[in-house]
Parts: structure tokens; sequence; C-alpha cells
């Protein structure tokens, strides 16, 4: 720091900015700023080797996420002021483009349009902030919200912009008295809940669809932008189907709902499903895929409960635990960082951000996702809760913890805002945290229900799934690797000195160190495998390696399961015994877990009868649902597998290096548990999506795909059905245009397709990929063409960042291009201008994996056609297409470089949208003509098939 770079401020505050060059990387060159006003441009290269040798940037540099800024120019790490980590200390839980560009919108500052102005904003950003910490009346400097910023500043230590912050509060020598001591302890200042008494069952009274259609109205008049639209109406008349009593158990009123793009389905349910809530004092669950839609729909109920502190009681986010921080593990990571300082910068930032955070949601919310990147995964994301640690009641943040709140406030909540994995694995739990079982869902992103059941109702009988069940039930055996509680820490206080409680923790101790421990994949891949896991797991990778096709590849490998290889059936049995050794004390010790409630049902206390109840069920859902599963799995291995399922082994790997190994399980059709457990507990449930239906124009056949992969044809009730068209008129603002002289196999060409096209649009372009491989050697191709014309590009597994970061960024830039694989294409939700051209690089066929093949056989011979691959692709492709148009006012065009398209896909697109085959540049053409003038005679198509 030079103090003769100090500005002028109120009293004894100074602005001290750092007197080090600004600089910004593009896609080939680097732009400098120096203190003294200069620019300078450099190659990559050439400033990659000058930051090597110390000739730059020897005092920092000024910029705008350190990480990625060393990953483009290829170094290990870099001296920076990273205005990122000040923007987090100065605004923490606030939301901010982790680009020059984002940080100059945040902060209200005029928007770059070059690298050199970008340079620009970085300085002026760096002022701006620091100016912020000067005003004597913030609510963190009069001790009225967060932390004293002195003291974290401070505590810090080696932190590049301690000195500048402290010398913008005026405390440029530190904080007075010991206020350094307390810098971290932000767990002091959060308030308890309290407990409660348990809230009565709901009623049973209906919403009239007129009451539904009243609701709306309202929320929609509350609204910036009030737009009454017939459709939504329509909509929200029908599902109030699902807020009428039941009649029958099992039996619940379904809704299957296809509401187009436009018709605002979300305040649709909402009406209902709110008024049902508030007439039978009880929670409506609404349920999403992804947690972009999660935020939204909670920014949406802003309308009827304006008042936060309202809000906050009506309504609640429920995540998975992984998804919170944990006090516990904050206070002892901030203990570490007194004797290590590299962990004080990453303590003092998320100190700063849990004393303001709403909730302590880590997966969205108020958690900027780029501080994992600038971190590091273990000082952020691994402070959550993980499972296996939480030592409820006996923890000193009992009262204060994020977790206990939400699931306290989602008791007493009309409205809880939940994620499908988290609902469907509750309903198989009987409730999960907190043994609550709701009466009524909704489930958004209806057409990823076949996929989260997939997922939550799996058997994994795999090497890190077992390392986890030991890490569950012993803990941390290496000292320094964990804080994980073993399962007696856990209970040790609950059962005091029962005998035959503590005689069964022995047994179970004893059983779980056959169980993979530290370094299995080292013993298990060099062949001296310890334990029936390990020797199990050793001759399924054996499996793997000698029968699946590229083993000398970089990706995931399989191979069915049967015939196995000799030995295996020995080592399957000799795993069987190990695990009936260990499930038989986990149910032992469930069962007395029990009895001691029972026992004590006159003098435990609530917290105490909760616990010793949660215990209880997490061991005999343990016992009974993933090691039962287990052994049904090796016992099953020596014959068939049974009908309702699909076995293989496989072989995880990530960028080529084995991860995982195992035997994995997957139920044939996934709604059939689905529709168990859920469905039959549940008294009304609306699934609804854009593209629930198939696309063939048979209405009853597409009718047909939406049930089965709701799993409506598994409940004991016909489903209402309901479509709602979208209000869009797709033909006059879409274009759909097949590439027929382009090689899907030559990535050149595939390259040169979208310098071109996205070229023409002028940005605003999402290139889509069916796999990693391609994006990779397209983006290598198109970076620097792009850059020289003033489009930014982004790049999923190329930028180092989160998907919902990169989509921000684009949503943000509006002629920036983002290529990206499925991840993208399903959490993209960009309207207006900067998405107006959609690439996919081919049709997107579904892998033809083991438990596709088995879902083929399975549902085409239940349909007597050939039509399941057709099915899934088109669903892709509808997908995309609904990303283009969000609104009114949107256009776009979509293109697939595929010549070998089949005409029977037609149907992934809206009615009257015409396909049109064309060459390359007569698409190129086409494109830069229509969203130039998309409603005149340039947006036409000349020639092709259409």
């Amino acid at each position: 720091m030079d103090p003769t770079s100090a500005l002028a401020a109120p009293d004894r505050h100074r602005l001290l900015l750092p007197d080090v060059p600004a600089l910004v990387v593009g896609a080939r060159s680097v732009t400098l700023l120096t203190p003294d006003g200069e620019v300078e441009s450099l190659g990559r290269d050439a400033a990659a080797e000058r930051l090597r040798r110390g000739s730059l940037g020897a005092g920092g540099l000024l910029l705008c996420h350190a990480r990625a800024v060393a990953r483009k120019l290829g170094l290990d790490s870099l001296r920076a002021f990273d205005l990122l980590e000040l923007f987090a200390f100065v605004r923490p839980a606030s939301f901010c483009l982790p680009t020059p560009r984002g940080l100059a919108e945040a902060l209200g500052l005029p928007r770059p349009h070059d690298a050199e102005g970008e340079a620009l904003a970085l300085v002026a950003a760096a002022r701006r902030l620091l100016a912020e910490l000067t005003d004597p009346e913030r609510p963190d400097r009069t001790g009225k919200a967060g932390l004293d910023p002195a003291a974290v500043a401070w505590a810090m230590g080696e932190w590049a912009w301690t000195p500048a912050v402290l010398a913008a509060l005026g405390e440029p020598h530190g904080p007075a008295g010991d206020r350094e001591r307390r810098a971290f302890q932000v767990w002091a200042r959060i308030k308890d809940w309290q407990a409660e008494a348990p809230e009565p069952p709901p009623g049973h009274l209906a919403v009239d669809p007129s009451e539904a259609r009243r609701r709306l109205a309202e929320l929609v008049a509350a609204g910036s932008n009030a737009e009454p639209r017939p459709q939504q109406s329509d909509y929200a008349s029908a599902v109030t189907h699902a807020f009428t009593p039941r009649d029958l158990p099992g039996a619940p009123n379904l809704v299957l709902a296809e509401a187009g793009t436009g018709v605002g389905k979300t305040l649709g349910y909402l009406a209902p499903a709110t008024l049902w809530a508030e007439k039978n004092k009880g929670p409506v669950w609404i349920s999403t895929y992804t947690r972009q839609l999660q935020h939204q729909i909670d920014k949406e109920l802003d309308r009827l409960h304006p008042d936060p502190e309202k809000k906050a009681r009506k309504v609640v986010i429920r995540k998975g635990r992984e998804n919170y921080l944990c006090l516990l593990n904050l206070e002892e990571a901030s203990a570490a960082a007194r004797t290590m300082p590299q962990v004080a910068v990453a303590m003092g930032l998320m100190a700063r951000w849990v004393a303001v955070t709403r909730d302590g949601d880590m997966q969205g919310g108020d958690f900027p996702g780029w501080l994992v990147d600038l971190l590091g995964r273990g000082r952020t994301l691994g402070l959550a809760d993980r499972r296996g640690e939480c030592v409820f009641s006996a923890c000193p943040h009992y009262q204060k913890c994020f977790i206990e709140k939400s699931v306290r406030r989602a008791r007493r909540a009309d409205i809880v805002v939940a994620n499908h994995a988290l609902v469907m694995v509750q309903a198989a739990l009987g409730g999960g945290d907190d043994a609550y079982v709701p009466s009524r869902f909704v489930f958004d992103e209806g057409h990823h229900v076949f996929d989260a059941a997939d997922n939550a109702f799996a058997g994994h009988l795999t090497a890190v799934e077992t390392a986890e069940l030991r890490r569950w039930l012993l803990g941390a055996e290496v000292s320094g690797r964990s804080r994980a509680r073993g399962l007696r820490r856990r209970v040790e206080d609950l059962i005091g000195g029962d005998e035959e409680a503590v005689q069964l923790l022995d047994h179970i101790a004893h059983a779980a160190r056959q169980l993979p421990g530290e370094a299995w994949g080292q013993r298990v891949h060099g062949g001296e495998p310890q334990g029936p896991v390990e020797r199990f797991l050793a001759l399924v990778r054996q499996q793997v390696y000698a029968r699946a096709a590229g083993a000398d590849g970089p990706y995931s490998l399989e191979t069915e399961a049967r015939p196995p290889v000799e030995g295996l059936l020995e080592a399957a049995a000799e795993l069987d015994s190990a695990l009936q050794k260990l499930i038989r004390p986990l149910e032992a010790l469930s069962a007395r877990l029990a009895e001691m409630l029972d026992e004590g049902a006159d003098e435990l206390e609530a917290e105490t009868r909760r616990r010793l109840d949660a215990v209880s069920r997490s061991l005999k859902r343990r016992a009974a649902m993933e090691v039962a599963g287990w052994r049904q799995m090796l016992q099953e291995l020596g014959g068939e597998t049974p009908p309702a399922f699909v076995d293989w082994f496989g072989i995880e790997r990530i960028d080529g290096r084995d991860v995982d190994v195992g035997m994995y399980r997957h139920w044939v059709d996934p709604t059939v548990p689905f529709a168990a457990s859920v469905g039959a507990q549940a008294h009304g449930m609306v699934v609804t999506s854009a593209t629930l239906t198939d696309g063939t124009g048979d209405v009853e056949q597409d009718w047909q795909a939406a049930q089965q992969r709701t799993g409506a044809v598994h409940l004991g009730k016909p489903a209402l059905r309901a479509t709602v068209p979208s209000p869009f008129d797709y033909a006059r603002q879409t274009r759909v245009l097949v590439v027929t002289d382009v090689r899907k196999d030559d990535l050149a060409q595939v390259a040169a397709a979208y310098r071109e096209l996205f070229l023409a649009a002028g940005g605003g372009g999402l290139g889509l990929f069916t796999a990693i491989s391609r994006l990779k050697a397209v983006h290598e191709k198109i970076a620097l063409p792009l850059e020289q014309a003033g489009i930014p590009l982004l790049a999923q597994h190329l930028d180092g960042m989160d998907v919902p970061t990169l989509v921000d960024i684009f949503r943000g830039e509006h002629d920036a291009c983002l290529l990206g694989t499925d991840a993208v294409r399903d959490g993209v939700d960009v309207p207006g201008r900067s998405l107006r051209l959609i690439v996919f690089d081919r049709v997107p066929w579904p892998r033809p994996d083991i438990l596709h093949r088995a879902r083929r056989e399975y549902f085409d011979r239940k349909a007597r056609a050939r039509r399941y691959d057709d099915m899934i692709t088109r669903l892709r492709l509808r997908q995309a297409f609904g990303r283009l148009v969000r609104r009114a006012d949107d256009t776009g065009v979509f293109v697939l470089l595929d010549p070998m398209m089949p005409s029977r896909l037609r149907g992934a697109f809206p009615e009257g949208v015409e396909l049109h085959r064309v060459g390359l540049a007569e698409a190129v053409r086409a494109t830069r003509a229509f969203l130039v003038h998309p409603d005149g005679q340039a947006g036409a198509i000349p020639d092709g098939e259409a």
C-alpha cells in the first residue's frame, strides 16, 4: 500500500487504494492498467511468463476472481487484491456477478464495454467498496447487524485487503481491547429457536375453483407488472382438484397439468395452495428439481407476504442437511484459523456471511456461489452438515442451528418449498428429520419426477457408500481428517449406563471395521484388498476392466453383473455374512432405543424423546433399507435379477481416474416406489411442467407417456389431466433450423458452425453438447474469434465455476455465449436478448447404457411399439427449445447441427413451428436476418425442406 494514494475521507477514515496494476484477461490477450493510468496490452503467454518471473505484479494485482484469472493464464496462483473477496466482506450475503462488469453493475457504476473499461471499473469498484466502510451508520458499525468489521479484518491476518479495510474503518492499528478475540464468534449473535407444542393435523376443507381464481387475481395484481392471463386462471382452476378431500386411502387426488411456457403456472398453483394452507392450518409442500426454481418460487411469494417477518413464518425453503452451514463446524474451523493463517481469510468471509444470512443455506439462497471457488470447498461447503457428524441436542449451538430452525419452521409454515430428492427420501423414511408427512404436494418440473425417483430409490453397493457407512458408525479414525463423530459419541449421553445398549454399540463397532477404511482405493486398485468388502470390490473391478468397452479411455465404465468372474460369488457370500453381523446389532439397538423411549415416557424431556426417536429410526433405516438392500443384491447375484430391477457393475471415473467401484441396482420403473411412498401418503398431488406429455401427435399416446413418467399409472385413482397452451406465438417468434451439410463427427466443421452462428447472432448464444469432450474441442477453436468480435465466451467444465454462476453471468452479459451440457439445459432461465440462439451439436439420443437398455425393453414392450428412445429425445429437445422464449417479446433461433435428425422428432417443437433443413451458409444468413428483423421478410427461409 502506498499512503500517497490515499484519498481524503471524513474524520480519521481514509481510502487507501492498493498501488498495483489492475488486470483483465481475455481469450488471448491481457489488459493492464497501471496505478499511473497507463494501459498496456499483452499476449496471454507473455503476461503469464512475466508473472512467473515476478517482473509483473510483484506487489500484487487488482483483479476480479483470482483463481479464474490464474487458470486462464495457466498459473497455480496469483498474488492478488481480489475484488470479489472485498465485495463479500463489505456486502455479505449480497449478489454480484463474478466479473468486472458484474461488479460495476452491483455497485451502481457505469457498465464497461471493453477490456480497458473493465480495468477502470476494477479501480472504481475498489474505491466504492472501501468508501462504504467509512459510513459510521452502517448496521455492522453500530452493532445492529453483522460482525465487528474491524475485528474480523484484523483477525483475517495476512489478507491483502486488511490495511485498506482498517484504514477505511478508522482503525488502522486494529481494534481496541479484546475485540479481536471474539472476531469470528458469530454464533453468539444468532437468536435461539424456542420449542413449541406439536401442531394438530390439518383440516380437509376444499378449495373451490372460483376461490382460486380470486386469489390468483390478488397475486397478479400485487406484482409490478400486473398482467391477467385467461390461461393462467384456467390452470389455477384445474389444479384445485388436488386440494379437495381424499375419498380412498392410498389414492390421492392427482392432477397432471401441462402448462406451456408463459402461462404462469407458479402463481397458478400457488393460488389454491396458499388458500388450502390458510383454510386447513397445514403446509403444502412445493417440490422442484432445481435449486434455481426453489428460489424463484420463494420470490413470487413476496406478492402474498411483502412483510419479510411475516413471510419468514409463512414460507420456508427446505433442503437436505448437507446444504446448510453447521455452526459447530464453523467454530472448530475458526479455532484452527488461529494457528493456520491460510484459513483465517476464509473464516473471516464465512463469518461475515453467517452473521446476515437468511437461513444458512450454502447451495443457493444468499450464499455467493463463487466464494466456493475463491476459498476452496473445504473452507466453504465443507463447513456444511454431513451425515454422521451431527450430535443434535448435545451440540452447544443446537438451539441456534440453521437446520433445526428450518425443520421447526416448516411444521408451522403455509408453504414449504423443497426439492424432489428431499420429498422422496422423507416419504420413504416416514417423515425424515421430524417424522412429519405432508398431505398436499405440488411437483413443479414434473418431467424430472422419474429421474429424481431413480436417484432416490436406487441401491449402490460401492466403495464410497460402504466407506461412508463406516464413517457414520465409527466417526473419524485418522486425526485431523474429519471431525465426524461416530455412533457411540452421538448416543452415549442418551443411553447412559444401559448395559444392553453399550454392548450393542461394541458389536456394531466390531462389525463396522469390516467396511472399507482410509486408502481403500490404493488397496483395491493395487491388488491387496483388506476385508470382505474390498475383496468383493476388487473382483468387481476385475470384471469391469475385463469386459467393458473403452477401458483405456477417460470415461466411466460398466458391464453386466452376470456371469460373474471366478471367485466373485464366494466373495459375495463372504460379504453377505459380514453384513449380517452388522445388521443384527443395528436392528437390536434401534429396538432398544425405542424401548427406552417407552420406558421413560413419563419423565423424558421433549428434545431427548425426539433424539431417541430420530436415532432409532436412522438405525432402522440404515439396517432395513441400506444394508438389507445390499444383502439382497449379493444373495441374488448367483441367480437372476428380479424383473423389477436392473443390476450392473461399474467404475466411476473423473478425468480418467477411478473414484468409485461397485454394484448398482436400479428400479426399471422408479415411479413404482415413488407411487408407493409419496403417492400412498398424499391426499392431493399436482405434477406439472411445460413438457409432461410426449409429442407424437396422438393425444392418448402422449398422455400415456406422461402417466408412465410420473407414476400416475401406479396410483389407485385416475389422474385429472389438464393442458393449458402457451400464449406465445412460436411460429412468429422462433425459427428451427436443421443444418444438413455439417458432419457431426468432424469437430472442426462443428466448431466452424458454432463460430459462424454465434457471430451471426452477435452473441446471446447457448451451445449445447452431448459430450464434454466435444464441448472442450469446440471451445478451443472458437474462443479467440469470438473475443475479437467482442463476444465473451463462457464454458461449463472450463471456467471453474458452478452452473448457476455461469448462467448468472450469461444472463447479465447480454451478448455473451455459453457452452454447456445437460445441466445447463435444465438450469437456464434467461428471458430477453441474453438468450436468442440455441445450437445443439447433434440429436440428443439417450446414452445406450445397461440401465437405458433395460428400460427401453420394458417400456417398449408395454407400449407394443419402439418409441421409448424417441420419447426421451423429444423431451430433451422440447426442454432445450423451451429455454428460447420466456417472455412475450422474446425471439430466437434453434439450430440442430445434425443432418440425421428424423422427421418423427418434429413433435418436439410447438404446433405451427416449421422445421427447415438448410445448409450452414443459409442457416447463418437466416439467423442474422431473423434476429435483426424478426417480423420482416428478412426472417423468411427461402430454401430447404420445411
